[in-house]
């Protein structure tokens, strides 16, 4: 009969090898990111939700498919066989605890850094040392996407609205331009501008770590070099911000309050955040020059 023609069992055949040499840590990953996914996915999706509503961390959009890009960079070395190790199970475990006592106390950044905690469980107990070592950038880089807490975040842009508007004054103060300072506010003749937390350079500040930790990764530097290079952000990221605050009123006070509106506002805060960047690859350059001589002087 036709049914029992080779022929027909061939697809059946085709399955049942394709099965077979899907290996049992690709199915336990293929599983356990399934459940993964579905217990986090109200997580992601007010995830999605901050970096379209929130322009402080929009960069999020960006951080998750760099992450996968960095992991694929690595595929030759994820080729090596799996090799087990049961240290990631309560590694996995306790990075479900965090995101139940996170949905328990209603704190959102726990159980979204739980996510991070998961993925590194998961890789370590059904693939071992090696593939967890070699994927713990990509997966550590996935901090970037998550905003930090409403409470932190506010103790931090406080003092930079302050600093910004200071250092704005004295500027104004040497160019002769008279204003007066009340905290984060500045009176000027014609204008007043409020340095607002969305002024406090905060956005800039989180972008400019999340790319230098991506250049310092990328270069054959010493750890301390590296180290320098993403805390070498925090110093650019605040002084250019202050010279943005201060070109702002200088400007306003020139050629009225249209300046510090509207799109040639943002504008000139894309500007200074392209010029944030040069200055962060230039010191990366410099500490190239740094290690170039070190080397040079030992040999």
């Amino acid at each position: 009969m036709a049914l029992n023609s080779p022929r027909n069992f061939k697809p059946i055949a085709s399955l049942r090898m394709a099965a077979l040499n899907f290996s049992p840590p690709m199915i336990g990953l293929s599983l356990c990111f399934g459940l993964i996914f579905f217990l986090y996915l109200p997580v992601l999706i007010s995830l999605l939700g901050n970096w379209i509503k929130d322009p402080d961390f929009s960069h999020g959009f960006i951080v998750a498919p760099v992450s996968i890009y960095l992991a694929w960079q690595k595929r030759s070395e994820l080729k090596t066989p799996a090799s087990p190790n049961n240290w990631g199970l309560p590694i996995l475990v306790l990075g479900l605890i965090l995101f139940f006592l996170g949905g328990l106390a209603a704190e959102i950044f726990t159980q979204r850094f739980s996510l991070l905690i998961v993925i590194a469980g998961t890789v370590l107990f059904l693939f071992g040392k090696h593939h967890l070592k070699t994927l713990a950038f990509p997966i550590a880089f996935l901090i970037f996407m998550i905003p930090l807490p409403s409470i932190l975040l506010q103790k931090i842009t406080l003092p930079m609205q302050l600093f910004a508007s200071g250092c704005a004054y004295h500027m104004l103060d040497f160019w002769a331009i008279p204003a007066i300072r009340e905290g984060n506010v500045l009176y000027l003749p014609n204008v007043t501008l409020n340095v607002a937390e969305a002024c406090s350079g905060i956005r800039s500040l989180i972008s400019l770590i999340t790319l230098a930790t991506l250049l310092a990764h990328f270069k054959n530097k010493a750890l301390w070099q590296r180290l320098l290079i993403i805390f070498s952000t925090i110093p650019i990221a605040i002084f250019v911000n202050a010279f943005r605050v201060f070109l702002t009123a200088f400007l306003s006070y020139h050629f009225g309050a249209g300046v510090a509106k509207g799109l040639l506002h943002e504008s000139a805060g894309l500007v200074l955040f392209l010029v944030a960047a040069i200055i962060l690859y230039g010191f990366s350059a410099l500490m190239d020059r740094i290690r170039n001589w070190e080397l040079g002087i030992r040999n």
